[in-house]
Formats: C-alpha cells, sequence, structure tokens
C-alpha cells in the first residue's frame, strides 16, 4: 500500500509515480502542455498559501497586538481556502500525489497491471466529468448570496470547484493519452463501460433493495475502486454521485455544496498552515536542534538513541502536524548513527513506524483538528487532551526499547560532557519553545487553532533567520507548492468524505449504525473495544482523516449517549487508527516509514510486531482511565 502523500517518502519508493511520470511527460511533446499546466496551477497556488499566512497574521496582530480586528480579514481567508484546496488537489493530481493503494494492483502482471492504471484513470476522468456540470450550477445559484464582509458574490468563490475540475479533467485526459496504448484505451473504456451500463441496467433492482444498496456503492464499489488504485476521493467522489444518480432523486448539485462545506471549514485552514510550517522546521534547522540535544544527553546509554527517536518524535509531532514529515525530519539524523552502533535497519523502521503510531494525538496533529472540525469539539480541549495519551504510549514504547537494546555495544561511543550538553541545549532551546508557544497561543486565546500556525511560522522565519542563520531562500517556492499539493490532495478526500458521510445520514444507515454500536454487549467497554478494533481497521484501510470524516459524524452521538466524554473517546479512536496505520501488511504509514528509512517492508514487518503489541497495551490503558485524557482540561 501506498499513499501518494508526501514527496520525499514518494520519491523515495511509495508509489514512485511523481518522478518517474514527470520523466516520461517531459521525453514527450507534451511536455509543453506539462509545463503550462504547472505554472498556470503552482505558481497561484504558492502565493495563495503564502497570502493565507500573511491574511491569518494580520488578523492577529490587529486583533491582539493593535486592539483593532479586521473583519474581512477570516472571510477572505475562507474564499482563498477554497482556491487553495482545488488548486492543490489538481496539483497532486498532475504530480501523482493523492493518497491511494497499490499493494494489490502492484501484484499484478505487468499488462495487466497496466490496463488497471488505465482504467483507474478513467474512474478519475469519470468523476470529473459527473462533477462539472452540477459545479457550474453551483456557482449559478451561489451569484445571489453576498459575503457580509466584503460583500461580493460568493460565485467567485464557488467558482474554485469548476476551475479545479476543469483543469483535473485535462490533466486526466493528458494523462490517459500519454500512458496507455491505444489497444489499452479501447479495452479500459469497454471495461468502465460495461461496469456503467450494468449499474444503469441494474437500477430497478437496486431500488428494491432498500438501504442494503448502500453495500453495493459504499462497500463493493469504493473497494473496487481503491483495489485497482483510483485515489481515494475520487473512488469516494464515485461512489457518492453514483448512488445518488441512480438510487435517490437528490440532484448531484447537493454534493457540491457538501464537498464546499467540507473543504472550506476555516479550522481546516491549519492543515496547509501546520504542513508548511513542518517543512519550514527542518529547512530553518530547529528540528536538528531538538534531536542534536536530546543526542547529547542520552546518546551514551543502552538504547539511548531510540530513546531520542522516541523524543523527537513526541516534540516534532508538536510542531510539524504531518507523520511524513516527523519521520522525514528525524529519521535521516539518527539513523547513521544508529546503524553504526549496530542496529539491524528493520529494527529502526519498526521504531519508527510505532512511533508515528505513538504521536497521533501529540498537538497540532491534523487529525486533531480534522476531528474538531467534523464533530465540533473544541480544538484546545483536544490540543491539551492529546499529551498525556502520548506519552502512555511513548512510555510503553520506551520499555520495549530498553528490551531490545540491552545487549548493544557502546564500547566506541564517549559521552557527552555537561559543557557540551549544556551547549547543545543553548542552541535547542528556540526549537524547544516553539511547541510551548503554540499550545499557549491557543489555550490563553491570543490564536485560534487555525491562526496560531502563522505564529508558528513568524517564530521559526526569525529563528532561522537570526539564530540558526539557516534560511535557504531558493527552497521556500518549492516548499510552498508541496504544501498546497499535500493540503490540496487531504481536502479533496475531506470534501468527498463529507459528502458520502451526508448520503450515509440521508439514507438513515447512520441511525442504524448509532443503534448497533449502543447495543454492543458490554455498555461503554463494549462500545470502546468494538471503537478500537473498527478504527484500527479503518486506519489501516482509508488512512485516518478520511476514516474521522466519514464515521466521527456518526459514532460521536453514541459516545455522548454513553456518557463517554467527548476529548477521551477522540483519543481512543485517534490512537486506535494510528495503530492501524503503521500495522502492516495494509498500514500507510508504515510504508511511508519504511520509504523514508530506506529498508525494505519486509526487513521491518517481522520486527514491528513487540512494538504494536506494547502500543495496544497502553492503548487499552487509555481507554479504561479516562482522567488521562481529560485531567488537564
Amino acid at each position: 500500500m501506498a499513499p501518494e502523500r508526501d514527496r520525499a517518502a514518494t520519491a523515495a519508493s511509495l508509489d514512485g509515480a511523481g518522478v518517474a511520470d514527470g520523466e516520461t511527460v517531459a521525453r514527450t511533446p507534451r511536455a509543453g502542455l506539462e509545463r503550462t499546466l504547472a505554472a498556470i496551477t503552482e505558481v497561484p497556488a504558492a502565493i495563495l498559501v503564502a497570502l493565507e499566512i500573511v491574511v491569518l497574521f494580520a488578523g492577529v496582530l490587529s486583533r491582539y497586538v493593535f486592539r483593532a480586528p479586521l473583519t474581512w480579514s477570516d472571510e477572505l481567508a475562507s474564499i482563498l481556502f477554497l482556491w487553495l484546496a482545488m488548486l492543490g488537489a489538481v496539483i497532486a493530481l498532475r504530480r501523482g500525489e493523492h493518497m491511494r493503494l497499490t499493494a494489490i494492483a502492484g501484484r499484478v502482471p505487468g499488462r495487466w497491471r497496466a490496463l488497471l492504471e488505465t482504467v483507474a484513470a478513467l474512474v478519475v476522468m469519470a468523476f470529473v466529468v459527473l462533477v462539472l456540470l452540477p459545479a457550474h450550477r453551483y456557482v449559478l445559484d451561489e451569484w445571489a448570496i453576498l459575503t457580509p464582509a466584503l460583500e461580493i458574490h460568493n460565485s467567485f468563490r464557488a467558482a474554485a470547484i469548476e476551475v479545479g475540475a476543469a483543469f483535473m479533467m485535462v490533466i486526466a485526459l493528458a494523462r490517459l493519452v500519454a500512458r496507455a496504448s491505444l489497444a489499452q484505451a479501447a479495452a479500459a473504456l469497454a471495461l468502465t463501460a460495461l461496469a456503467a451500463a450494468a449499474f444503469f441496467l441494474a437500477r430497478p433492482a437496486l431500488l428494491a433493495l432498500g438501504n442494503y444498496n448502500l453495500v453495493v456503492f459504499f462497500v463493493v464499489l469504493v473497494a473496487a475502486c481503491v483495489a485497482i488504485g483510483v485515489p481515494i476521493a475520487f473512488a469516494f467522489g464515485v461512489a457518492t454521485l453514483s448512488y445518488l444518480a441512480l438510487a435517490t432523486r437528490v440532484p448531484l448539485i447537493v454534493v457540491m455544496g457538501r464537498m464546499d462545506e467540507g473543504m472550506s471549514h476555516l479550522i481546516l485552514l491549519a492543515v496547509p498552515l501546520f504542513v508548511f510550517l513542518g517543512v519550514l522546521i527542518e529547512m530553518t534547522g530547529l528540528a536538528r536542534a531538538m534531536v542534536d540535544f536530546l543526542a547529547a544527553l542520552l546518546g551514551h546509554v543502552r538504547g539511548g538513541l531510540s530513546y531520542v527517536l522516541l523524543g523527537a518524535m513526541y516534540l516534532v509531532s508538536g510542531i510539524s502536524g504531518s507523520k511524513a514529515a516527523d519521520m522525514a525530519a528525524v529519521a535521516p539524523v539518527l539513523f547513521p548513527e544508529m546503524k553504526r552502533r549496530g542496529a539491524a535497519p528493520g529494527e529502526l523502521v519498526a521504531l519508527l513506524s510505532a512511533s508515528g503510531a505513538m504521536s497521533e494525538t501529540i498537538p497540532p496533529s491534523l487529525v486533531l483538528i480534522t476531528i474538531g472540525s467534523v464533530t465540533g469539539i473544541s480544538i484546545a480541549a483536544l490540543f491539551n487532551g492529546g499529551l498525556v495519551p502520548a506519552l502512555v504510549l511513548a512510555l510503553a514504547l520506551v520499555a520495549v526499547a530498553w528490551w531490545r537494546s540491552r545487549g548493544e555495544d557502546l564500547s566506541g561511543v564517549a559521552r557527552a560532557s555537561p559543557r557540551e550538553v549544556g551547549r547543545a541545549f543553548l542552541a535547542a532551546l528556540p526549537a524547544l519553545v516553539l511547541p510551548f508557544i503554540i499550545r499557549a497561543a491557543v489555550v490563553e486565546g491570543i490564536a485560534t487553532a487555525t491562526e496560531v500556525s502563522t505564529i508558528g511560522i513568524a517564530y521559526t522565519v526569525m529563528a532561522g533567520l537570526f539564530l540558526y542563520r539557516q534560511f535557504d531562500w531558493r527552497r521556500l517556492y518549492p516548499m510552498l507548492v508541496d504544501t498546497a499539493s499535500l493540503s490540496g490532495a487531504i481536502l479533496l478526500i475531506i470534501g468527498t468524505a463529507t459528502a458520502m458521510a451526508w448520503a450515509l445520514t440521508q439514507s438513515g444507515f447512520s441511525g442504524k449504525l448509532a443503534a448497533v454500536m449502543a447495543a454492543a454487549p458490554g455498555g461503554r467497554a463494549g462500545f470502546m473495544a468494538v471503537s478500537i478494533l473498527a478504527f484500527a481497521v479503518l486506519g489501516s484501510v482509508l488512512e485516518g482523516i478520511p476514516a474521522i470524516v466519514l464515521f466521527g459524524p456518526l459514532l460521536f452521538p453514541v459516545s455522548r449517549a454513553l456518557h463517554i466524554h467527548d476529548v477521551h473517546y477522540a483519543m481512543v479512536v485517534i490512537l486506535a487508527m494510528g495503530l492501524g496505520l503503521f500495522a502492516p501488511p495494509f498500514g500507510v504509514g508504515f510504508y511511508a516509514a519504511c520509504a523514508i528509512g530506506r529498508v525494505s517492508p519486509d526487513a521491518a514487518a517481522a520486527r514491528i510486531w513487540p512494538y504494536l503489541g506494547a502500543l495496544l497495551l497502553a492503548l487499552i490503558i487509555v481507554a479504561a482511565a479516562p482522567w488521562l485524557s481529560t485531567g488537564f482540561l
């Protein structure tokens, strides 16, 4: 399985499509179209990321420093945000960075694999074709609405969906022509048309099934699309549009409204900003300074570098919010020395994967922000509640790391002197302070969870320029584009998953699911056990954010009815998803760690189970002790 989610990880081995496809396109006459599409999407997207940072930071300064709030800042940020989300999704499609499953299609023989990839490309095109007309109607309908502060027509914001869909259509068609032979294209088109015709002819039977037709659309169809390599966002979108078109009388324009609502929630603006902050701390040297200090403090004891890796992941996760960025910042610094001391590469990747699962609830995790946006839970409460559960899991991993490192040879390792430790601490102090600044700004009401990322960005830029004197201006534009691409891939999933969740709710499925979950034997304990199992499976197959958007609104009302605290339940399901996310053979995060560590998954899979067992035990402790999540609220 491979998520096309992070440029560093993708380039290493997750999918390889982005680099390989780019090279292929560069050698064809279509290189001009590729460069044109890059210019007209990447430059505006990079500018939009920068503008969002400036606008939100200006809002913080005007409100908190000058006591003169800018009434239009949030509104402008929201308008720009939908454009950023759609242009980012376009860039992700062009560069092959949308999250998708490749494990199944990757095992198919070459000729058949090419056919499946062509069918997957046609499914993407089918989604875009189905979206274009409703998106245009949605833009026309939104013309009558004026924004309250800027008083401009809301169509200027809504047009982002239509423009993004049009760009995706051009990209999907160009990629189909470039990749597929005429015979492959004809065969794939015949298969796709046959499937579409079968669904259309089966419409009376689907209607007669009642709610059981949900299994056909949202289980069978989604599973088939994901299995052949269709990006998850497009699989969700095709299933939702197909269900509404064939099994209901709901106009497809409704999907545009739900996608708009899902992608443009202002809380989610924290996603691109924290993604950018994550790459910024690596570029400015803050991440390296933290790791160097921890290595000087603990590097001389048995298992010391394992503890450093866990501590670094705990601290870096509190800044970047992106698991792939966390691992990419820590692993290259520590792995060479750990290998020199005799650690097996598979062991290192196993520990790195487990630490990624451990740190899922450390603020400002993107999953925390997402779960707050779709369930209405306070982001500040989630930020406060996530630290101690992650610490419990970290201590469990420390115990396993201690046991596994008992025979480590430290004969050639020199202990850092107190002066060296002190110097490393002073060098790392500005970096160590950043997580506390982020948390304090939210808790004290200085900035919202969305705005606080701009404070972190401003702080990191100043630290890089004046303290660490490490700021590569040439990397700034690629970082902004990468941020837009990753954010667009995430936000398009949230948009299509929001539409799918709405369709499931309207069908009555949510009520039946709630009744089944509420009737789980064992009351609250049984519900918690079923939730852990369900979200671990969902985390391995769908990744954390899609699973949360789909099932969070359905299951949180059940947990409330059982008098389970929202923050406590959020911590349990997030950690359960993290466990699935990094568990082989399906866990997306596990393969990301293997790619970053440049280690075969086979070498790491056999060594990860003791760490996952410790995480599961710690998760059970967190589920059984609510005060670990709510004690500091």
